[in-house]
């Protein structure tokens, strides 16, 4: 088994859509737009949530893309321009280890050209 290198440089960004076509919008343009090197989309999910004042129930799609740091501002304002919720789920997490050919592969497809 490879080993893992620490790694200050990448995170993974969590996000929910209302479908999975808005879902595959979304995850291309990312990709595309090398503000990720993937995404995964995951569901249906079942979401219960408190929205304006009330409890609401709906099923939703999962993402998450693998980036660097230095492009997840970036990636959070695209995915924005494409959501269509209000108030769009979009969280970081802190990539602490992973292997280095994964790391390397990342960075290079985020890479500006």
């Amino acid at each position: 088994m490879d080993s893992l290198d620490q790694t200050d440089d990448h995170v993974m960004i969590y996000m929910t859509t209302a479908s999975q076509e808005e879902a595959e919008k979304i995850a291309q343009a990312l990709v595309s737009e090398r503000l990720a090197a993937c995404v995964n989309i995951l569901g249906p999910a079942t979401s219960i949530y408190r929205w304006e004042g009330k409890v609401e129930q709906a099923q939703e799609i999962v993402l998450i893309a693998k980036t660097r740091r230095g492009r997840a501002d970036a990636l959070a304002a695209r995915v924005k321009t494409l959501h269509s919720y209000e108030i769009p789920c979009i969280v970081q997490y802190r990539v602490e280890a992973a292997t280095r050919d994964f790391l390397g592969w990342v960075d290079a497809e985020t890479k500006l050209n």
